[in-house]
């Protein structure tokens, strides 16, 4: 069997040859470890230094994509090598290598499909109290969208099966940890949070420019997730919304139309007759996105089953 560990990495020279020098080499039940980088487009010289401190395969993109992105990429490089299973770990040395066969060991059981390493939060001295809070506040609402049971939503210390990275998809552009949970739960596979331990940090985090910012893009990708997922629920309940608040309105008028009182109220009923058909509407584009929805898991499952059929079928658990 073969595991790849993928680093995605944008301007990581100098923190890189720690991380890959703390990857393992070799672990018991494979055959083969090997590391993979992804160079975001970096201006630096990430590339080199990863060649140069032993990374097997190099995907080198063509500017800067993202996180998100060169994670994708990542995964698509990684199946094409002939991985049986997937470790993502980041350059910046946040996470402990050595627990890197323990987020393994639920893989190779047969008892999960994607484990997610839990950082200790409340011991991380570089989370203020806000942070702390907001990361419990995140993985409670991811937990409740995907109906798994994660404990750390936005930790990017991930193993996959060769058939779980092959059932991911990103379409975000700004960050893999929150969608791939949403649709992992939607994929029906069997996800475990397994703790971890983290290193000092090194340097602040490229991804968050600021507590607001990063709450503003979580929030966006939450609800992208979710109208692309979660379609028919989504949109039904917008229009329910709509609806409602057009329904009221019209009841409102007929009630003073009722008694008497309904002269100069033809804004109302305008107002009203908008917002039903608006939620009308939306009614009927929650059908077509449902339908739509639908027909992207079935080429999903074909994409799968291609994989299978010209690739190597994932490796039976030991």
């Amino acid at each position: 069997m073969k595991l790849v560990i993928q680093i995605p990495a944008y301007n990581e020279a100098a923190a890189l040859p720690a991380t890959l020098a703390a990857l393992p080499r070799a672990l018991p039940g494979f055959d083969s470890v090997e590391w993979l980088v992804i160079d975001d487009g970096s201006a630096d010289d990430t590339a080199a230094v990863a060649r140069a401190a032993g990374a097997r395969h190099v995907v080198r993109l063509p500017r800067h994509l993202g996180l998100a992105r060169a994670f994708a990429a990542g995964l698509e490089a990684a199946l094409a090598a002939g991985a049986d299973f997937v470790v993502n770990t980041d350059a910046d040395n946040q996470y402990r290598a050595d627990d890197i066969p323990a987020l393994l060991a639920p893989l190779l059981a047969g008892e999960a499909d994607l484990a997610i390493g839990a950082r200790p939060i409340e011991a991380i001295a570089e989370f203020s109290p806000a942070k702390r809070r907001l990361q419990r506040l995140g993985s409670a609402l991811v937990r409740r969208l995907s109906g798994l049971d994660v404990a750390d939503a936005t930790s990017g210390f991930r193993a996959f099966t060769r058939s779980a990275a092959a059932r991911t998809q990103v379409f975000d552009d700004f960050t893999y940890t929150l969608e791939t949970i949403l649709q992992a739960g939607q994929n029906g596979l069997a996800v475990v949070s397994v703790p971890v331990r983290v290193n000092p940090a090194v340097r602040p985090s490229r991804l968050m420019r600021g507590t607001g910012h990063y709450l503003w893009r979580s929030a966006l990708t939450l609800v992208r997730v979710h109208a692309l997922y979660r379609p028919l629920v989504f949109f039904s309940g917008l229009g329910l919304g709509v609806f409602g608040a057009g329904f009221l309105l019209g009841c409102r008028f007929l009630w003073h139309y009722a008694l008497g009182r309904g002269q100069g109220m033809v804004q109302s009923v305008v107002l009203a007759s908008l917002l039903m058909g608006s939620g009308l509407a939306l009614a009927v584009v929650a059908l077509i996105a449902d339908l739509i929805s639908i027909n992207r898991r079935l080429l999903e499952r074909v994409h799968h089953r291609l994989d299978r059929l010209e690739g190597r079928p994932p490796a039976p658990p030991r």
